[in-house]
C-alpha cells in the first residue's frame, strides 16, 4: 500500500474531488430511476470504494497529528468530524448494499447513509480552509501516479463487482436490490406497498364533496373537474422506486393526462405542466412527458388510499416517488421550468 500511495497532495485533492462527484452523483440519483441511468449508480457505487482506500491512506498519514492532542488546530475537530462522517456514509452505503435495512426512525436505513454523505462535504470544505496545499505539477510527474490511479480505479471497479457476487452467492437482501439500490416491497398487492410522503406533507383526509381537480395555465380554456366526473380509463402496470429505498411494481388505473391537455389546448409556447397538491407540494414535467403520466384513481382494483394520495396521484414511470405529486387538486400549463419546486418539496406541509 505505501508503494502504491498518491503523494499527500494528491491524496486530499482527490479525496475531496470523488467527495465532490459522490455527494453530486447521489443528489443527482434521486431524481432518475429509468435503466439507461444506471450508469450513474454503477459509477457511485465504484467512486464509494475508491474512496475507501483513500481514506486508509488519509488516516494512515495523520494518525499521529489526530491523537497527539498538542498538535491539533482549530480545523482539527471539523477534520475529525469529516473523517467520521466519511467512514459513516462508507460503512451504511456498504452495509446497506449487503442488506442491511433496518430503519432509522421514520426513514430506511438508506437516509442515513445520504445524510451522512451530505454532511461530508462542507466538513471537508472547513478542513480545506484551514489546510489549503495546492497540487504542485511535480505531483503528477512519473509513472507512478498514472499507475496508482489506474489501480485505485481497478480496486474500486473489482470490489464493487465483489460486492455483487458475494450477494447473489450468499443470497442476501441486496441481491435483490433494483439498481437504484431499493429493495422490493408488496408488488401488485393494492395498496399495501409503504405509505412514505417527502419531508412534511400529511395532510387530512381529502372529501370528495369540497376537491374538485383544475386544468388550465397557458391554455385556450380552463377545466374544473369533480370527482364523479373523471373517466379513470386507461390502466397501466409500472414501477413505484421511492428514494427512502423501497419499490413497488404496481397496476395503476387513472386518467392520461395528454387527454385533459388536449381538452383544454395548451397555447403554443407550453413547454412544462406542473402538478400541484392539497398541501402545496408540487413537480413539473416536460408537456411531452406530462402527456404520458397518469393520474391515478385506483391501485390494483381498489381506489387509491388517503396515504398513497386519494383523490388523485401522479404516476410517472421513471421518475422517483417524490416526483409522483400526491393529493393532486391542480395541472397547470407552463411555459418555465418551476425552479422554485426544488424549494417548496422541502417545505410544504410545514404549514
Amino acid at each position: 500500500m505505501g508503494r502504491l500511495s498518491l503523494p499527500p497532495r494528491l491524496v486530499d485533492w482527490t479525496l475531496f474531488a470523488l467527495v465532490c462527484f459522490e455527494v453530486a452523483s447521489g443528489v443527482v440519483s434521486l431524481t432518475v430511476g429509468r435503466p439507461e441511468h444506471r450508469w450513474l449508480f454503477y459509477v457511485h457505487g465504484i467512486a464509494g470504494f475508491s474512496l475507501v482506500v483513500l481514506l486508509f491512506w488519509k488516516l494512515r498519514r495523520v494518525r499521529r497529528r489526530i491523537t497527539d492532542r498538542s498538535r491539533w488546530d482549530r480545523t482539527t475537530p471539523a477534520s475529525i468530524a469529516a473523517a467520521l462522517a466519511a467512514v459513516g456514509a462508507l460503512t451504511t452505503g456498504i452495509l446497506w448494499a449487503f442488506g442491511f435495512h433496518r430503519q432509522v426512525g421514520y426513514w430506511e436505513f438508506l437516509m442515513l447513509h445520504m445524510s451522512l454523505g451530505l454532511l461530508v462535504l462542507p466538513l471537508v470544505l472547513v478542513h480545506l480552509a484551514g489546510r489549503y496545499r495546492p497540487p504542485e505539477r511535480a505531483d503528477f510527474e512519473g509513472r507512478r501516479t498514472l499507475l496508482t490511479y489506474l489501480a485505485l480505479g481497478t480496486v474500486g471497479t473489482l470490489a464493487w463487482r465483489a460486492q455483487s457476487a458475494i450477494n447473489r452467492l450468499l443470497e442476501t437482501p441486496g441481491a435483490d436490490r433494483r439498481f437504484t439500490g431499493s429493495r422490493e416491497r408488496k408488488s401488485l398487492a393494492g395498496n399495501a406497498f409503504p405509505t412514505t410522503s417527502w419531508v412534511a406533507d400529511d395532510p387530512d383526509p381529502v372529501s370528495t364533496d369540497d376537491w374538485s381537480l383544475t386544468v388550465g395555465g397557458a391554455t385556450e380554456r380552463e377545466l374544473d373537474i369533480a370527482y364523479d366526473a373523471l373517466a379513470p380509463e386507461d390502466r397501466e402496470r409500472t414501477t413505484l422506486d421511492c428514494t427512502s429505498g423501497w419499490y413497488s411494481v404496481q397496476d395503476w388505473t387513472g386518467v392520461r393526462v395528454g387527454e385533459l391537455l388536449d381538452a383544454v389546448e395548451p397555447d403554443g409556447r407550453a413547454r412544462y405542466v406542473r402538478f400541484r397538491s392539497v398541501t402545496g407540494y408540487r413537480w413539473s414535467l416536460p408537456i411531452e412527458e406530462a402527456r404520458e403520466a397518469l393520474l391515478a384513481t385506483h391501485v390494483g382494483d381498489e381506489p387509491i388510499s388517503h396515504g398513497h394520495g386519494f383523490p388523485l396521484r401522479v404516476v410517472t414511470p421513471g421518475r422517483r416517488g417524490f416526483q409522483w405529486v400526491k393529493w393532486v387538486e391542480s395541472v397547470e400549463v407552463c411555459e418555465r421550468y418551476d425552479y422554485g419546486q426544488w424549494i417548496v418539496v422541502f417545505t410544504s406541509g410545514f404549514s
